[in-house]
């Protein structure tokens, strides 16, 4: 590599390093907000400068050669450095300002924290806030989240965690549902109804309760549970509920606008639902030394917007 060019191919090694962590040409371009186009061409300038490929092209992937693994492993760590450098300085600026890249669990999205988004663009508007709505768990440093909202009993270690607020599952029907079938009033009844459950691993679907605090305790009661439907999304279980094809186990805040609205209503409230959902939700990101005052101030406002929860208010 020609040494007196070496200041001018600072943003193609940083390219490159983005290339590794995306894996794709086209993820890359997007994470950087330029063309794929622009972001080949930086590579094939950084490989002319370098004198060998650094790049591996294939049909589905992009792998880096031996060269430059060795490069990006010798960049990757400054680059970081500089970024976070750069955005402690950038905090001192008065109010947060910035991009918050976010991803949270598709139902809990669009029930409770699209709704309440203007609320916190409008207090701080030097904010951008890109959402991703997936119920998939995202590799946040490889894929460039700052944030991601985990409906989890178990944050990873390597992450630091805010509590946000409680959550609990919750059993809800339609009123005309419990007219045709009548209304359960213990888990054993369950047996005898359309349930709309969560698909999970084991072979047979089965709804585990406790009996809640203040009455008398028993042994935790499994109920073999089937129906018609099936989902692995809480908002369309929620919805099959409305429509009348049965019993579905969801979480609080999946079913709250239902139930203030009357057109669901709990049954077996007397009774908690184990295992099925997380008791709690979190606000993740990978840890770092420092924490751009965007995320912060997100974070602060998130868990003041959601401190009493779930609960059906009339």
């Amino acid at each position: 590599m020609n040494e007196k060019k070496v200041e001018d191919l600072w943003v193609h090694l940083h390219w490159l390093t983005v290339l590794a962590q995306q894996g794709s040409y086209t993820a890359s371009a997007q994470r950087l907000g330029v063309s794929k186009a622009a972001m080949s061409q930086r590579i094939a300038e950084l490989e002319r400068a370098a004198g060998v490929a650094l790049v591996q092209r294939t049909t589905r992937s992009v792998r880096l050669t031996e060269a430059g693994q060795r490069l990006v492993a010798d960049t990757r760590d400054p680059f970081e450095r500089i970024a976070q450098s750069f955005s402690s300085v950038r905090d001192l600026a008065e109010e947060p300002a910035g991009l918050v890249r976010v991803t949270a669990p598709v139902a809990f999205a669009r029930q409770q924290l699209v709704p309440r988004m203007a609320e916190f663009l409008r207090a701080h508007p030097k904010v951008r806030l890109e959402l991703d709505l997936s119920d998939r768990l995202n590799a946040l440093a490889v894929e460039g989240f700052d944030l991601a909202i985990r409906h989890t009993a178990s944050p990873p270690d390597t992450h630091v965690a805010w509590p946000v607020c409680a959550t609990r599952s919750v059993l809800v029907a339609s009123r005309d549902y419990l007219r045709r079938r009548g209304t359960p009033h213990t888990p054993q009844d369950l047996a005898q109804h359309d349930c709309l459950h969560y698909p999970r691993a084991q072979d047979t679907p089965a709804w585990h309760f406790n009996a809640r605090e203040g009455r008398k305790k028993t042994e935790r009661i499994t109920v073999p549970v089937s129906g018609p439907f099936s989902a692995n999304n809480s908002e369309a279980l929620r919805d099959a509920a409305i429509s009348g094809l049965g019993i579905a186990l969801v979480p609080d805040f999946s079913a709250q606008s239902a139930l203030q609205s009357g057109q669901l209503v709990e049954v077996l409230e007397h009774w908690a639902s184990v295992g099925a959902f997380s008791p709690q939700i979190y606000a993740i990101r990978p840890y770092a030394s420092h924490v751009p005052r965007a995320v912060s101030a997100f974070v602060a406002w998130l868990r003041g917007a959601l401190a009493e929860g779930f609960a059906v208010r009339g």
